[in-house]
């Protein structure tokens, strides 16, 4: 019940704010998409994990969905031809992007764009299409998928598209997978702020499993910076809340010294009982 109510908030705010489409009006008898059910469609898919297909990069080599696995990865459908929607929303991502840097420090997550008009948005195209938005970011691919593999693919991330006459309606949208490959969460717009970013990835990285043994410096330092951080809307970035992180120190140093404490007086106790034990050995055997 709680998730539909979820939905139906989603569904509510991404028709009233006019987050899903280019915003194009098109004339009667033109394809349409149906902008209800393409949410309704993109919220279902939600905790499945997208089939392991195999793509091609923009240097033409194969890469598998499931290579981008380990960290979350921010997915979003683009085609090459498109002159509006497509290079706003990819430009508007990168700025986020580097806005979620600054706060998690670079390689946190992955970002990879699909060209879902094939066999147009070959790796060549996707290439192209990447310097003309002067996307140059070290976790960034952009990839090309087979013609046959486009339906199956969109359809496991929830994207809708409808092709008309002056090239598609779709969903202008960003799926955020957890480092497992499931889909967590969907963004809608063109605008794609700091702010909305922030969220699912604050989540992800805070909920991640930990891996092999003990934390890590990295992963130390970078949960603390997840943790001490918040988000400013004055400046549309996140910073620092210093009152948290000293909090956060504090706490560390009580559990840390009261850790201390316990270990130093159980070593006391087991010195103990062990001095008493040899005080009684001789007299347990004299005969």
């Amino acid at each position: 019940m709680r998730r539909f109510a979820d939905q139906a908030r989603t569904l509510v705010r991404a028709l009233a704010l006019g987050l899903l489409l280019p915003g194009a009006v098109h004339a009667d008898g033109v394809p349409k998409l149906d902008e209800r059910q393409a949410i309704v469609d993109s919220q279902a898919v939600i905790g499945h994990t997208p089939a392991d297909l195999t793509l091609r990069d923009r240097q033409g080599r194969l890469v598998r969905l499931s290579d981008y696995r380990g960290k979350p990865l921010l997915v979003s459908f683009v085609y090459t031809g498109c002159f509006t929607a497509c290079p706003i929303q990819t430009r508007s991502l990168h700025e986020a992007v580097q806005g979620m840097d600054r706060m998690l420090g670079p390689r946190q997550f992955q970002v990879v764009s699909i060209g879902f008009n094939q066999p147009f948005d070959s790796p060549l195209a996707m290439k192209a299409f990447a310097a003309q938005n002067r996307i140059d970011y070290p976790n960034w691919e952009f990839l090309a998928p087979d013609a046959k593999q486009v339906p199956a693919l969109t359809r496991d991330f929830g994207f809708r598209y409808v092709e008309t006459p002056a090239g598609f309606d779709h969903m202008v949208s960003v799926s955020v997978l957890d480092g497992q490959g499931r889909i967590h969460a969907q963004l809608y717009g063109e605008q794609l702020r700091t702010e909305m970013l922030g969220k699912p990835l604050r989540e992800l990285i805070l909920s991640a499993p930990l891996t092999g043994g003990p934390m890590s410096v990295d992963e130390i330092i970078g949960r603390v910076r997840v943790l001490c951080t918040v988000y400013d809307p004055d400046t549309g970035q996140y910073r620092y809340n210093w009152r948290l992180l000293f909090e956060f120190i504090g706490g560390s140093a009580f559990f840390l010294s009261a850790g201390f404490y316990l270990w130093r007086e159980r070593r006391l106790q087991r010195r103990q009982r062990e001095d008493a034990a040899m005080q009684t050995v001789p007299e347990a055997t004299r005969g």
